[in-house]
């Protein structure tokens, strides 16, 4: 079992929610110098800095690599502030900590490779440096997982996740699409690992920053990392997605902070009840699918017996239609509705063929044409 430390423990400021805030990018001395300052003043004391830049394609701005993280250092001694960086191979990890950053993230794309991940892991071996680690791109969960485990197994135990959404070729309002029950299954399995939320790179849009990170409190997330800058407009790097120090220090006096529970008798009384009666209610819901199930592969059988293929896009067609209008009669969200049908049919679809391939394999074995399985 992987030894994790509570947020507490290593975060310096000890308050709820963790709010580290900064540039996309440390552009030049004078920026980086006045975006801490404003956010400082603030209350913000943990600084956020992109040094390496990691591209989709060659050509774009990366970084401005050693230079700045000499910036940081004189920045830090004046300003008593505290900044964390990425850090993507372990040449980074060296000058990261040769220069005193007080805190190291792995980005999204470097999550996905355990290459980089076991290398990082490998260079911080021997430090006590807390490590965030940023989702995949794509929604694995392992991956994800596994990162937190090569760091683990190198000593460190100030470990924290960053949730900044996942990449989808569907168009939405979200660069990065949220995907809560991610970090929610990620905390349920590490209950004791602290989860930041990102709603620069999950939005995209610095006017919908404030919509997330609001959500991500009634999640009970530990902390936010929002990209802030003192001119957003003309920002290197992610300039749509940064928000100034004076917005920043709006949304942080605005934020509705959630307690993770409560011990007044009447709220546990009528919790319990309700709960009691969402228990019954999943169980019927079960015996229904499980009754819908039944009927799904009845189905199949006489599809078989008449040579019909198992998909049949008009009966699906219809089956859509009519439940996003049964839904919305009932006051269901018709995403919701669209999501679970879809599940529902794929399934639907699986046991449909299931049972005729069944069918094909006993035909198969009567026959004498099927010895072994």
């Amino acid at each position: 079992m992987m030894k994790i430390e509570s947020i507490n423990q290593w975060n310096v400021h000890a308050s709820r929610p963790l709010i580290m805030a900064g540039p996309c990018s440390a552009e030049t001395e004078e920026q980086l110098y006045e975006t801490t300052k404003a956010i400082k003043a603030q209350g913000v004391s943990l600084i956020r800095a992109g040094v390496w830049k990691p591209r989709t394609r060659p050509g774009s701005f990366e970084g401005i690599g050693q230079q700045a993280l000499q910036w940081i250092q004189d920045i830090k001694k004046e300003l008593n502030v505290q900044f964390a960086v990425e850090v993507a191979n372990a040449m980074h990890v060296e000058e990261a900590l040769h220069y005193g950053i007080d805190v190291l993230w792995v980005g999204a794309r470097s999550t996905v490779s355990p290459f980089i991940v076991q290398e990082i892991a490998d260079a911080l071996k021997g430090c006590d440096v807390p490590v965030l680690v940023k989702n995949p791109i794509n929604p694995d969960l392992a991956l994800w997982i596994g990162a937190f485990e090569r760091l683990a197994q190198a000593g460190l135990t100030k470990l924290g996740a960053i949730h900044r959404g996942f990449s989808t070729y569907q168009k939405t309002r979200f660069r990065n699409v949220p995907m809560w029950q991610l970090p929610i299954e990620l905390k349920r399995q590490m209950p004791e690992l602290p989860i930041i939320c990102d709603p620069s790179h999950i939005t995209g849009k610095r006017d919908m920053v404030a919509e997330i990170s609001q959500v991500a409190m009634d999640l009970n997330f530990d902390g936010l990392i929002i990209e802030t800058h003192r001119d957003p407009e003309n920002a290197w790097s992610d300039a749509s997605q940064q928000i100034t120090p004076a917005v920043l220090g709006e949304l942080i006096k605005n934020l509705q902070i959630r307690n993770p529970s409560s011990l007044d008798i009447e709220y546990i009384t009528h919790l319990e009840d309700l709960r009691t009666q969402i228990d019954h209610a999943d169980r019927e819901m079960m015996e229904i699918i499980s009754s819908r199930m039944d009927m799904v592969a009845q189905i199949g059988e006489w599809k078989k017996k008449n040579n019909v293929a198992a998909f049949q896009l008009d009966r699906w067609n219809e089956v859509f239609d009519s439940r996003k209008s049964w839904g919305e009669s009932l006051n269901l969200r018709k995403k919701f509705v669209v999501e679970l049908f879809n599940l529902l049919h794929v399934e639907s679809i699986h046991k449909q063929t299931e049972v005729m391939d069944n069918a094909e394999s006993e035909n198969e074995t009567e026959s004498g044409l099927k010895i072994n399985k």
